[in-house]
């Protein structure tokens, strides 16, 4: 028995108490101490905020990034209760701040539906922030409450006569805690345009007031999620020009729903439940689905435009170019999973399915020509859909996984454990070929890629399937595309894209980019794709050999070789491509596990991905123009 079993017994049983566990374990209440943690501080004091509003007692929220990178947030809500607990014996304000699961969000009356369930948002905040400067107005007065680190609190004290009622919070993220402390504006401002967008009337403002970065917004959308809906298809054509918009309230339930079609191939709905976007869905979002599959085909055959001994349109035919917003709000919430990812509220369903069949057959009845236009859609999609299916049933054949289904072009590992196995996908045979004579052949696999792959973003699936060099990524990754993608089934955990550090080369990555965004997304949202990053140059003095990545790790290699070696000769090579190299330099810059630098491909914001993808590589050519006119000035490494 060891020394540590021997002294096991009740001394080593740890209580942690107050907010001590939230400084212990931070990511069990915000997820990482990352990026994405730091910026949820910011969420849950607005979540507040937006509570208030849902009461009916909040109009206005201000955000603002100070010049110490601090955080302040304000609203015209009621203020924070200041009065004594009648159990805590302390004021209420404090309570809220200092006590995990203590807010009016239980059932006392204080909100009929909010978006934070727990009780934990304020306090966490105040738990992961070294200062935390907390303001009420209420009752007249202007009351003040300062804590530290989640344990020292100040006496609540009057500042002061006030106007009006509010609150306002101010609070500086802990270093010691987070592994960065600053934010990033247009994570702030995306995050805060869509609770506008889903919260109609609500104005939330946001400024930077940092040096050098000074901007401020400001987003009020009197339609709500209509207006959502418009803005998703600013860059698209719409094929009905009327967003369809209905908001039934009823027994306790809420729903909102806005739609509308538009001539592309893919669908985007986002559904939301208290605000809070349930981004696997839930009952919400399935009775939503039925009941367009349903009311769209009911028309279809009342009004003789599907015969009826034909086959019914089905799911995917109906939501085709579909962008909608479903927005549901309800009092007792239940969410599965600890990020609130889907809601698991079963009556909730029938409740979405019976009032947008009811709305949304009204609204095909009174429009006669637009529903005629959305049938004609969802009948090209059925025919499609036919065509996919045998092209599905080729790729389904083709991807049964034994050497002799795989492609000819690609050089597989031997390694059979997907999450020790990677594939490079290659710009040009040149390229290819010293990264198969380069690679660890146990563990990296090679798939070379002719040229520029068919933009997705205009293109069908029988389209896609019907390209070569897709048809050899599909079996390669072993799972799949569309209705029979199986994750389980991938046989790399590591989808590296490998391209030149030029225009074209970026180009084939962006175009790479899409077709996973659009088919296989969830390789994307796991984790499992990355972009290589190769050296631009090759410096050498004698016999020592630098590989630089940028034009600025460039300058200052050569400023420091300079001054130390005076005149001697330094030879200088800039890569063009990765043909240009030879095996032994692409696997010690680009392949090697110890040296090389990979970027793993992220979907911060789905909306915002949506819209960039769309202007980006849709067919409009004025919203593309006018993004590279605003963005020009952040290109780096551009070939001239």
């Amino acid at each position: 028995m060891t020394e540590q079993k021997k002294n096991y017994g009740a001394e080593q049983i740890q209580v942690l108490e107050g907010l001590q566990p939230v400084r212990v374990r931070p990511g069990m209440y915000i997820g990482s101490t990352g990026s994405a943690g730091l910026h949820h501080l910011v969420y849950e004091i607005v979540d507040n905020s937006v509570d208030e509003a849902l009461a009916g007692y909040c109009k206005h929220i201000q955000v603002t990034i100070e010049e110490d990178n601090s955080i302040t947030v304000s609203d015209d809500g009621r203020g924070m209760p200041v009065d004594i607990h009648p159990k805590m014996g302390i004021p209420a304000v404090e309570l809220i701040h200092t006590k995990l699961h203590a807010g009016g969000k239980f059932g006392g009356g204080g909100y009929k539906v909010s978006g934070g369930l727990h009780g934990v948002g304020a306090s966490v905040v105040n738990a992961l922030s070294t200062h935390m400067v907390v303001q009420v107005k209420r009752d007249g007065k202007l009351y003040q409450q300062e804590y530290w680190a989640g344990s020292k609190v100040s006496k609540l004290e009057v500042l002061g006569d006030a106007r009006g009622t509010g609150s306002k919070t101010q609070f500086w993220p802990d270093p010691t805690i987070f592994d960065e402390t600053v934010y990033n504006y247009d994570t702030l401002q995306r995050r805060f345009r869509e609770m506008a967008f889903l919260n109609k009337g609500l104005s939330i403002s946001i400024e930077d007031k940092r040096e050098g970065q000074k901007r401020k917004d400001s987003f009020c959308y009197e339609g709500g999620i209509k207006e959502f809906v418009s803005f998703l298809n600013a860059n698209k054509d719409p094929i009905n020009e009327t967003v369809f918009y209905y908001e039934v309230e009823k027994d306790g339930y809420e729903v909102e729903v806005a739609l509308q079609y538009t001539d592309r191939y893919d669908e985007r709905i986002l559904s939301y439940a208290n605000n809070i976007h349930t981004t696997e869905g839930g009952f919400h979002l399935v009775g939503f689905k039925s009941a367009m599959t349903r009311t769209i085909n009911d028309y279809a055959r009342r009004n003789k435009l599907l015969r009826e001994n034909e086959d019914g349109l089905q799911g995917d035919d109906v939501r085709e170019g579909l962008t909608a917003i479903v927005s549901v709000k309800l009092t007792n919430p239940q969410f599965e999973g600890q990020t609130k990812a889907k809601l698991g509220n079963s009556e909730v369903k029938g409740f979405v399915e019976t009032n947008t069949a009811e709305q949304f057959g009204f609204f095909l009845d009174e429009n006669p020509k637009q529903a005629k236009v959305i049938i004609d859609k969802c009948l090209k999609a059925q025919r499609a859909r036919e065509a996919a299916r045998k092209a599905r049933e080729i790729s389904r054949k083709t991807s049964v996984l034994d050497n002799t289904s795989l492609p000819g072009k690609l050089a597989d590992c031997s390694e059979k454990d997907p999450a020790l196995s990677e594939i490079f996908l290659v710009e040009g045979d040149s390229a290819g070929g010293s990264a198969k004579q380069g690679r660890d052949r146990k563990r990296q696999a090679v798939l070379p890629l002719r040229g520029k792959i068919l933009n997705v973003e205009k293109a069908r699936l029988d389209r896609v399937l019907n390209s070569e060099e897709i048809k050899n990524m599909i079996t390669a990754f072993g799972c799949n595309i569309g209705k029979d993608f199986d994750i389980s089934k991938l046989r790399y955990h590591k989808i590296i894209i490998m391209t030149d550090a030029d225009v074209d080369g970026a180009h084939i990555r962006t175009l790479l980019l899409t077709f996973f965004f659009r088919f296989m997304p969830q390789l994307i949202e796991d984790g499992y794709v990355y972009a290589a990053q190769p050296p631009l140059f090759r410096v050498k003095k004698g016999k020592q050999i630098w590989y630089t990545y940028s034009d600025a790790e460039q300058e200052a290699l050569l400023a420091k070789l300079k001054e130390e070696s005076g005149s001697s000769k330094i030879e200088i090579q800039r890569y063009k491509g990765l043909g240009e190299m030879d095996f032994n330099q692409l696997w010690e810059t680009t392949m090697d596990y110890n040296s090389r630098t990979l970027v793993r491909i992220t979907i911060e914001d789905a909306a915002s991905a949506d819209e960039i993808f769309t202007t980006l590589m849709g067919d409009k050519v004025p919203p593309r123009k006018k993004f590279i006119e605003d963005n020009a000035k952040y290109v780096k490494n551009l070939d001239i």
